[in-house]
């Protein structure tokens, strides 16, 4: 059995059962978007969390304790997306990702965004012109150390 393992059973289980994941997070406590990744395997949980998750998802001991072992993170199949809707993602930062770097250097200068110390928010927009997907990502900078 691997992490792996649980995710598809995870996946499986909301699939056959009509859950949604913003009900999983509720009865979670954190974000309906850091409870997601964690259920697709890219966060740790706690046990208190994990005896949750095997609740909702008919999971065994032995599928629980996965859930609190630290996952291999960005776990995506291929290098360059083939999903239409994560190469999108790929394509913004191939388009835009310049454009990030230079105004966040310019703003505070020489560093990172925090990908640790962070927290995202995705919405639905309603749009006459048809709906919108807006995403707010929110990380910590990091500013780059002399020694």
């Amino acid at each position: 059995m691997s992490r792996l393992d649980v995710t598809e059973k995870i996946i499986a289980t909301k699939v056959a059962k009509g859950i949604k994941w913003a009900d999983v997070a509720k009865k979670v406590g954190q974000s309906k978007e850091w409870t997601t990744a964690a259920c697709l395997g890219q966060m740790t949980l706690t046990a208190e969390q994990a005896t949750v998750l095997a609740k909702i998802f008919g999971l065994s001991a032995e599928e629980k304790k996965w859930l609190m072992v630290v996952p291999y993170k960005g776990s995506l199949p291929t290098a360059v997306p083939t999903d239409p809707l994560i190469y999108r993602f790929y394509e913004l930062i191939s388009v835009y990702g310049t454009t990030f770097k230079e105004l966040i250097h310019e703003e505070f200068g020489d560093g990172i965004m925090s990908a640790i110390d962070f927290k995202m928010d995705m919405q639905r927009e309603a749009n006459p012109n048809g709906d919108r997907v807006a995403i707010t990502m929110s990380g910590k900078f990091l500013p780059y150390k002399t020694y």
